[in-house]
């Protein structure tokens, strides 16, 4: 007697049908900077805010969300994310003007942002062209570099939260601190009201200009996760790392850069658990060499392999 063929039940059979894109066992490697990695269970594209609330309104309870955005600072890991991955994308990158305040999506990049407002001479956001991701991440996480950070030009923003409740607050009720807001884990940021000042347009142009050419000189422009470890108070992380011999050091294909020994490399094949392996053996020796533990900076996401 032939056995009957099953076909075991996926998780996207489960979930409600919205206006965005669904796909099932979604590569998420080749969507971050590592280029390395697992795939999600499901990768949700919302097409709007109204999607993305009444999606999450309608979820079993026991689904896990994710939201991903450009993986810049991210290293998911090589089971990949259980549940449903959020990415937002069209209809959550408009960069709008009205005034001195800049308006922006979720999923726009920061660097967008930055050139909107020198195209429309609005100085005071040039620091955003050196935070590689997009606004959302940067609200959520009180991203920052070259003099600035979210908190000092944030007006409010708009968030959903896990329930499908849309939330719009002022700066203040975020809870600032150092790459830090006291927003609940569960908001998905939508956008961002940022505050501007009128400017000169070429000076604005000079300073973001030389923000690049800063990033180029002291980092390297590889498969990097961006910063990984938050500097501790009194000390800069990379010196620590230095001090600590870590310069140039390797784990299979994951390597210490030379060029700024806070960022981790995938020199072209390194799997999530060289890359975290890596980040964990740096850690142990700056603590030996130093007595300073350092914190993850890089968000670690998902399931080993």
């Amino acid at each position: 007697m032939m056995a009957l063929a099953t076909t075991r039940p996926h998780l996207i059979d489960r979930l409600p049908r919205p206006r965005g894109r669904l796909a099932a066992d979604a590569p998420l490697g080749p969507q971050t900077w590592f280029r390395t990695g697992g795939p999600a269970e499901v990768l949700f594209r919302p097409a709007d805010v109204e999607d993305l609330a009444s999606f999450l309104a309608a979820l079993p309870a026991d689904v896990a969300v994710t939201t991903l955005g450009v993986g810049s600072n991210l290293l998911v890991r090589d089971g990949g994310v259980k549940g449903v991955v959020v990415r937002l994308m069209r209809g959550f990158t408009a960069v709008v003007v009205e005034g001195h305040e800049v308006t922006s999506g979720a999923g726009a990049l920061d660097l967008n942002v930055a050139l909107t407002a020198r195209d429309h001479a609005l100085a005071g956001l040039e620091f955003l062209s050196g935070i590689p991701g997009t606004i959302g991440g940067a609200v959520a996480m009180n991203a920052g570099a070259y003099g600035g950070d979210i908190s000092q030009v944030l007006v409010a923003a708009e968030a959903v939260d896990r329930a499908g409740v849309v939330h719009r607050v002022a700066a203040a009720a975020l809870g600032f601190s150092y790459r830090h807001s006291a927003a609940p884990a569960d908001w998905i940021f939508t956008s961002a009201r940022l505050r501007a000042a009128p400017g000169d347009q070429l000076a604005i142009a000079r300073r973001i200009a030389e923000i690049d050419a800063a990033r180029t000189d002291s980092q390297p422009r590889s498969r990097t996760g961006g910063s990984t470890f938050v500097n501790p108070p009194g000390h800069k992380a990379w010196q620590l790392i230095d001090g600590a011999g870590c310069r140039g050091l390797r784990i299979g294909e994951a390597q210490v850069s030379e060029k700024h020994c806070n960022f981790l490399i995938n020199l072209g094949t390194a799997t999530a658990a060289d890359i975290e392996a890596l980040g964990e053996e740096v850690r142990r020796r700056v603590f030996e060499h130093s007595g300073v533990r350092l914190e993850w900076e890089i968000r670690r996401l998902g399931e080993p392999a």
